[in-house]
């Protein structure tokens, strides 16, 4: 009875949604499940997200802003931190973070937290779904036996799944309501009942999986499948550069190959929440079946060592010009971690930048998408400056490629470019070294 009135509230939208955590992946999916004529609460623990989004004032990329605006006015979306008004929610959407710890082990800490809150609230005839990226077994962990104190019984009363976030910053194909959702649920009608919402947000299929420790180790190996890749052109690319051959040159002519092969390309290292750090949920639940993830765990250490490989390249760029390290001026290029987005998390700049102060080198930063931030790794405040004066440096490092930059600017005023992003392909100068 409770799955047949729930589907049905979902096709009259009838029903009220909640999505827990309004970051990049929470406030997306809040703002597509509004479009679509839900009433959506966000729920966050940030004052700031609170009061941006009551406002109307978006600060994430993949969100429109006048949307937004227009949805919160309209009164299908507000944002609060009170978990009591789950009490008339039919749909709790969980995207909170999942970051590691220092021992690069899952902090479960938000799901934790959230969960017992949640628990305090929740009802009958209710469908909870976590989408936070984690470790195969966590929604049979975590999620249900704290939900099975209340005496719910899943499947009947409550409807439990996991459904992976897929969210790509700055992409402009692909979003939250045209890319494909993986479902899985504890039983068979919280399958049922899971698909029956996301089809009515969604304009892409919904694929199901048999439970919700298949969809979370989809998720994982999907960013894994990406790291390994990426850690490959890495080094591909740190013996090419010993070889006196050109990575990218490679590449095009792989490319050519219309079968067996996917271009993934080298770069000054892995940024983002995903790809850098959700593989270690792997090899930290690995552990507990004795099994050691070695490729996994050696395509991570490839890709961290890649702003070394920056560092030793400069190095190398002054030396021929007969100036150290510690007495060069260097000019940093983009502080994003990709393309045309302000989104920093574990950006190649953190390390780099840290690596020059141990060398004692002074250097400025520019970018037109972060105007400050915190270094994860010493703590510090940078800000960005203007580039009116980028003639003045002796080397210029490109670590982002915005497609605001203008190139032949850059290359007509900077002495000397270490382009990581192969931007300045087609630019043949003796003052340009590529990765």
């Amino acid at each position: 009875m409770h799955t047949e009135r729930l589907i049905k509230k979902f096709k009259e939208r009838k029903s009220q949604v909640a999505v827990i955590g309004l970051g990049y992946v929470g406030l997306p999916m809040a703002v597509a499940v509004a479009r679509q004529g839900y009433k959506v609460i966000g729920i966050d623990v940030s004052d700031f997200c609170i009061q941006n989004v009551n406002a109307g004032k978006n600060y994430i990329d993949d969100v429109n802003d006048e949307e937004l605006n227009e949805l919160v006015n309209k009164g299908f979306l507000r944002a609060s931190n009170d978990y009591s008004l789950l009490k008339s929610i039919d749909v709790i959407l969980v995207a909170v973070p999942t970051p590691l710890d220092k021992f690069h082990q899952p902090d479960m800490r938000y799901i934790k937290e959230s969960i017992n809150s949640i628990k305090k609230h929740i009802s009958t005839e209710t469908l909870l779904v976590l989408e936070s990226t984690t470790y195969p077994g966590t929604t049979e962990e975590l999620i249900v036996p704290p939900i099975k104190e209340k005496d719910f019984i899943i499947g009947k009363d409550i409807f439990i799944a996991y459904s992976p976030e897929r969210v790509d910053p700055g992409n402009k194909s692909y979003h939250t309501a045209n890319t494909v959702k993986v479902v899985g649920g504890i039983t068979e009608n919280c399958n049922v009942v899971a698909k029956s919402f996301y089809e009515t947000i969604l304009e892409a299929d919904v694929y199901l999986v048999s439970s919700p420790a298949v969809a979370e180790m989809e998720k994982i190996y999907e960013n894994t499948f990406r790291n390994i890749n990426i850690a490959l052109a890495n080094e591909m690319a740190i013996l090419c550069e010993r070889m006196g051959i050109s990575i990218w040159e490679v590449i095009e002519a792989a490319k050519t190959k219309p079968y067996g092969f996917m271009a993934f390309y080298p770069g000054p290292g892995v940024g983002g929440h995903c790809i850098p750090i959700d593989p270690f949920y792997l090899t930290w639940k690995a552990r507990e079946y004795s099994f050691h993830t070695r490729l996994i765990e050696l395509a991570g250490e490839i890709n961290m060592e890649m702003p070394q490989f920056v560092l030793e390249k400069a190095i190398k760029i002054l030396n021929k010009k007969k100036l150290a390290i510690s007495k060069a001026k260097i000019f940093l290029l983009g502080a994003a971690y990709k393309k045309n987005i302000r989104d920093v998390r574990e950006s190649p700049i953190h390390y780099l930048i840290t690596l020059l102060e141990n060398w004692d080198a002074k250097f400025d930063y520019y970018d037109p998408y972060v105007q400050k931030f915190h270094n994860e790794l010493n703590g510090k405040l940078y800000t960005s400056i203007s580039m009116e004066k980028i003639n003045n440096y002796d080397l210029v490092i490109l670590l982002t490629d915005h497609d605001s930059f203008d190139l032949d600017v850059i290359k007509s005023q900077a002495q000397h470019i270490l382009d990581t992003r192969n931007v300045f392909k087609g630019f043949d100068d003796e003052n340009i070294t590529r990765l």
